[in-house]
């Protein structure tokens, strides 16, 4: 089973920054694609920005530009820098990770407990 731990979030005002991390762990596993969905009350859960093995990725038209993922494929680690962060960012920040584990290379997905960001003055 790999194991996501997230961090970083809390709370901050409207267009300040904050960075989000996550990091995988598992005896066996290699990742295809990292990334982060959020979800706000009484809204379903969307993507926010993913990232491939290969550096790829893929963002929300709403944090274009605000928003830049990143990895660090050593320490399996992806990275949310978040900036000129808008009411409407608050939400329960996930980390998701896919790809395969264990000895017999299982196709796996795995998802974090989330992080709460809270974007208020």
């Amino acid at each position: 089973q790999v194991q996501l731990v997230e961090s970083g979030g809390g709370l901050v005002q409207p267009g300040g920054s904050l960075k989000l991390s996550c990091a995988a762990s598992a005896r066996i596993f290699t990742l295809n694609v990292m990334g982060w969905y959020r979800q706000a009350p009484g809204k379903q859960r969307e993507l926010v920005a993913t990232i491939t093995r290969g550096g790829g990725t893929n963002s929300a038209d709403s944090v274009k530009g605000r928003f830049t993922i990143s990895n660090d494929s050593t320490n399996n680690t992806v990275y949310l820098q978040m900036n000129s962060l808008k009411p409407e960012d608050t939400a329960v920040y996930y980390c998701n990770a896919a790809g395969f584990s264990g000895f017999d290379w299982r196709p796996f997905q795995s998802w974090g407990p989330g992080t709460q960001v809270t974007v208020s003055s």
